[in-house]
């Protein structure tokens, strides 16, 4: 069975999780809350509405009541002076003129009292009656229209709907009358023996819309308070659908403003993962360009400045360790090819020297005069080319170390290329033709090191010249320089060659096709005597002279 493991989350997605678990679900249970205290609010705030209409719209009965109490106490004060021919033009004029009543009337006898009383129940009329002196009853029938609006008129614009009904469940007025609501509450109520007097009293299971009675004894009616879905909608449904819109938006709000700053931030955290794969894989010059601005956090500016800074050191250090490792590769190509030159250039004229000291040294043989002489110049000439390399080879270190002093002195050239010449090992018959003007004014070098400066030159010159051909050394003034030309007929040299042949062991012809003698470092070693004298030299080559090296050295 495999082991379930958990997966590591991106830090995107622990936020989304963080998110959830403290703004999500805590806002969505503050709105639930929130609008349950609001129902309930609002469940109290209707019932309590409900309560104030009933008691104010029986206040507004009582008033009536009491109202037209009085008018018809004075009406049948009127009449007592009044002969009875006039009494019914009388109470036909009231009636016509007074705005509560339908008809005013007089009876004789208590059962036509009854039966006017029994009649206005059964036609959902409101009475009043008061006994003149007499004993007969003055009667007041109450127009339907006119008491809804004096009783309902502080109500206009309120949709409830208000019943006042008599004592057997009779209509008496109404506010915003439906038949089939009308006949739902009057189901609703509690029997009569139960019902309490004289104090609002809620009734109904309806717990958005409240319904209220309140039912007076004296006179016997009850006044009944219902409140409409519509009323319960716009109070209780809408806010709650305010509420939970609002809790959304906020969700929604706080989501949207999270979310952009999550992208702000996790843009600035890739930047940190790219830096560190690029100097995971060696690319330690890449650098993090993190998106700043005042919302970005501290510390990631601090890290960046600090892994900025870090790969900057770690790219130097690179750099650095690349350089040393150039340098000791050509320290040991320098190592390889100074042994190559040492077992090659060295072996020859050692050869040379013991073989012929061997046969000068021989005493079973005789040995004449031009013979040793020859054996005892050619021994010199080893020697001397010996010497030579040699002092090349300790030259290079001082050279490489800028190390290399000279004692630069007032030198004639005439007597330099004379004696370069004479330390010239062999001409191979190449002749050297010096154009050197007699007043040619001396030039301020090492007179030993400008011979060693143009020894080497001139080998060089014999060494790939053409046969039969001249060594031509051309010198001139240029302000105060003193420009001298070694030239000799060769193949052209390519200018890409040209720029390689200072540097140490590099000649004409590869190890392959060597055809000549020599170490490769005799211009390297020209080079940095020539400085060393404050000259400078440049190598060219054209069709005419395959080889032309040029020195500039300063006039005294």
């Amino acid at each position: 069975m495999k082991k379930f493991k958990l997966k590591r989350l991106k830090i995107i997605e622990q936020i989304a999780i963080v998110f959830f678990f403290a703004v999500v679900i805590p806002m969505a249970i503050s709105g639930f809350v929130i609008n349950n205290i609001n129902q309930q609010s609002v469940r109290h705030q209707l019932r309590e509405s409900a309560i104030l209409v009933a008691s104010m719209v029986s206040d507004e009965m009582d008033f009536l009541i009491r109202l037209n109490e009085t008018t018809l106490s004075q009406i049948a004060d009127s009449l007592e002076f009044l002969p009875s021919s006039q009494r019914n033009k009388f109470l036909k004029d009231i009636a016509d003129k007074y705005p509560h009543s339908h008809e005013i009337f007089m009876l004789k006898t208590q059962d036509e009292l009854n039966k006017v009383r029994t009649d206005a129940k059964e036609d959902e009329h409101a009475i009043l009656s008061t006994q003149m002196k007499d004993g007969s009853f003055l009667v007041l029938t109450f127009n339907s229209n006119n008491v809804d609006t004096q009783l309902f008129k502080s109500l206009e614009d309120d949709s409830r709907q208000v019943y006042i009904i008599g004592a057997n469940n009779n209509l008496i007025a109404s506010h915003n009358y439906t038949e089939n609501v009308f006949k739902d509450t009057i189901s609703m109520l509690p029997p009569k023996e139960e019902m309490l007097e004289d104090e609002p009293v809620l009734f109904g299971d309806e717990k958005n819309q409240p319904s209220v009675y309140l039912k007076s004894k004296n006179p016997d009616f009850t006044i009944i308070v219902r409140t409409t879905k519509s009323i319960a909608k716009k109070a209780i449904i809408d806010n709650r659908v305010k509420i939970i819109l609002s809790v959304l938006v906020a969700i929604l709000s706080t989501m949207i403003l999270i979310g952009f700053y999550i992208f702000y931030l996790y843009i600035n955290i890739r930047q940190l993962f790219k830096a560190i794969m690029a100097l995971s894989k060696g690319n330690y010059e890449h650098q993090i360009r993190l998106l700043k601005t005042y919302f970005t956090p501290y510390e990631l500016v601090f890290l960046a400045n600090e892994f900025n800074t870090m790969a900057s050191e770690i790219h130097k250090s690179y750099i650095e360790l690349t350089e040393k490792n150039k340098e000791l590769k050509e320290l040991n190509e320098f190592r390889s090819n100074l042994l190559d030159t040492v077992s090659h250039e060295l072996r020859t004229p050692l050869t040379s020297i013991q073989g012929y000291t061997s046969r000068l040294m021989r005493q079973d043989i005789v040995i004449d005069e031009e013979t040793k002489q020859k054996s005892l110049r050619i021994i010199k000439e080893q020697s001397e080319r010996l010497k030579r390399l040699i002092e090349d080879l300790l030259t290079i270190p001082d050279i490489e170390g800028m190390r290399l002093r000279t004692v630069n002195t007032e030198v004639w050239l005439n007597e330099v290329f004379e004696q370069s010449e004479l330390l010239l090992r062999k001409h191979d018959g190449h002749e050297i033709i010096v154009n050197l003007a007699e007043d040619f004014p001396q030039v301020f070098a090492d007179k030993g090191r400008l011979e060693q400066v143009f020894v080497n030159l001139y080998e060089n010159a014999v060494k790939y010249a053409y046969p039969d051909t001249q060594i031509v050394v051309d010198t001139k003034v240029e302000g105060n320089k003193a420009v001298i030309s070694v030239k000799n007929k060769c193949d052209k040299i390519p200018q890409k060659k040209l720029d390689t042949l200072f540097d140490k062991f590099v000649r004409l012809d590869d190890n392959m096709t060597r055809t000549t003698r020599g170490t490769g470092l005799g211009l390297f070693i020209v080079k940095g005597l020539i400085e060393a004298m404050n000259g400078s030299i440049r190598l060219s080559s054209d069709d005419e002279y395959g080889f032309c090296a040029t020195i500039t050295l300063n006039i005294v």
